[in-house]
């Protein structure tokens, strides 16, 4: 695949997360936390041309891996929509759910 596919590749990843995040509500930490990385590679690849700078500022792998792990991201972000884990529990959690050690 040719330098230009991979940026290009990265730039449709990134607008299709940030446009899947849209539907989360704004005060779901998925929501922010993911879009503050995304936006901040997204920024990166459209500032940086050159490959081997790229991967060193984003610092996750080469470019290859930082699109698999875009990939990764899209496919969550739109489980997330489905799974809602920003909505209330549906029944109180059992005694000792959330404590550790037990």
């Amino acid at each position: 695949m040719s330098i230009l596919c991979l940026f290009q590749r990265l730039r449709v990843l990134y607008t299709k997360i940030l446009a899947s995040l849209q539907s989360i509500p704004q005060d779901a930490a998925y929501r922010r936390y993911t879009e503050q990385v995304i936006s901040q590679r997204f920024d990166l690849v459209k500032s940086e041309p050159d490959v081997e700078k790229l991967e060193k500022k984003i610092n996750s792998g080469q470019i290859e891996e930082v699109i698999l792990q875009a990939e990764n991201e899209l496919s969550l972000s739109r489980k997330m929509l489905e799974w809602k884990p920003w909505e209330p529990l549906v029944e109180e959690a059992p005694a000792n759910q959330w404590k550790w050690p037990i």
